[in-house]
């Protein structure tokens, strides 16, 4: 048996105990890995770098390096994390309706673990550990499969994280790894369709498209994040500005930051300029339709293709428009349904932007930089799903689970 399909078969058989832990015994185990964490930061950190230094050889872009790196700050964050998710309710087991039938039937619909989840991810290794927690959070086995680029820091987090468990109720074969880089072993992992029972991607386009396209077992799609943020006539000057250089400035490599703005032409005519120069001053790259390199002359020219590519960099498309109908038929051509920003005073144009436009997420008033399991107040999150069905927008505690309908009789029988 492969590699793949072994672990993806001792998940399964532990999955089978996760059901009954309690919440006390699953947080115990949370608060000893986030202390883990901490205690074996020197280890985790030595691996990652490994990583990084593997990754500059390889060619890897400043903006992946950036998602790969792992220092004190960003350990304490991911040990920050599990002890959030010790202060989160429990789902598991949780009441969701409750019918008397006249025949005295008692209906219960309830929230029960899915089962074993696989995860398949890409450079950041703080993944590894929303997942890890997420999952057992929730009564999840986890088989995860983290990109190459990241391989010697995910090993050694789960390593710390397998050895933090071995003094607590849940078993260590709850948390198991793909070690193998070849694509070979994510395609196998799609189809192990009696061992896991579902399959979350995490990371570009191309990765969650060969998910998608290519998974037997069922899927949560998350998202490439092309988001836009669109200035309107009657956007308040400093609020506008700040707003829009924070969505892409503040982390630009993260799917929930600005790739395109978009600005009424009446707004840009007296600010665009002052705001292309904050953004020069930060080396942010920009790229603009006609109108735009007209108010500024040295703004490299917008393709069709730039609106279409999710930079997660110092990149930025402008487009000036003539109306809000422009910038919303903008975002239905290019946007893929993550988060999207309107900045206006005018409460008819924020209502129609909200109520029109298609996403995950819409903002009035506020940077799409807060879509984001933390800060809507679910701990962590294992994605951002961008999907209808059964989970959208930042997923959390609830988007890990399943329903089952328990009913107590006494004695009925279908006649």
């Amino acid at each position: 048996m492969g590699e793949v399909k072994l672990k993806a078969t001792l998940a399964k058989e532990v999955s089978k105990s996760l059901v009954s832990l309690t919440t006390t015994q699953k947080n115990y185990a949370l608060n000893v890995m986030a202390d883990a964490l901490v205690n074996q930061q020197s280890k985790i950190i030595s691996a990652n770098k490994q990583d990084l230094e593997l990754g500059k050889e390889n060619g890897l872009s400043k903006s992946l390096q950036d998602r790969l790196a792992i220092n004190t700050q960003r350990i304490e964050s991911m040990s920050e994390g599990l002890r959030q998710i010790v202060n989160l309710n429990d789902p598991i087991g949780e009441l969701l309706e409750e019918i008397k039938r006249p025949n005295g039937l008692l209906i219960r619909k309830i929230r029960v673990p899915i089962g074993v989840i696989g995860m398949i991810y890409e450079a950041r290794p703080n993944v590894t550990v929303d997942a890890v927690g997420l999952s057992l959070k929730t009564g999840n086995a986890i088989v995860l499969r983290g990109g190459s680029s990241a391989l010697n820091s995910n090993q050694m987090i789960v390593e710390v994280l397998r050895e933090a468990l071995s003094s607590t109720d849940i078993p260590i074969e709850a948390i198991q790894l793909i070690n193998d880089p070849n694509r070979s072993a994510v395609n196998e992992m799609l189809k192990l369709n009696c061992l896991l029972d579902v399959v979350i991607p995490r990371g570009g386009a191309s990765l969650i498209q060969n998910v998608v396209r290519n998974a037997t077992v069922p899927v949560i799609e998350t998202g490439a994040g092309i988001c836009h943020t669109y200035i309107d006539k009657y956007a308040q000057p400093e609020m506008a500005k700040s707003i829009a250089f924070n969505a892409k400035v503040q982390r630009p490599s993260v799917c929930n930051a600005m790739e395109t703005l978009l600005i009424h032409e009446n707004f840009a005519k007296e600010h665009f300029h002052s705001l292309a120069e904050k953004y020069r001053e930060s080396n942010v790259q920009i790229k603009g339709n006609n109108i735009a390199r007209n108010m500024v002359p040295w703004i490299e020219n917008a393709s069709d293709e730039d609106y279409a590519t999710e930079y997660n960099d110092y990149t930025l498309n402008v487009k000036i428009v003539s109306n809000i109908k422009e910038a919303l038929d903008h975002i239905h051509t290019y946007g893929t349904k993550h988060s999207e920003c309107i900045v206006t005073e005018n409460q008819k144009n924020a209502n129609q932007f909200l109520q029109e436009v298609d996403a995950t997420s819409v903002y009035h008033n506020a940077s799409t930089r807060f879509t984001d399991g933390f800060e809507f107040g679910f701990g962590a999150e294992i994605g951002i799903s961008t999907q209808k069905l059964h989970a959208r927008g930042p997923m959390g505690l609830p988007a890990l689970t399943s329903t089952k309908y328990v009913i107590h009789g006494t004695g009925q029988i279908k006649e």
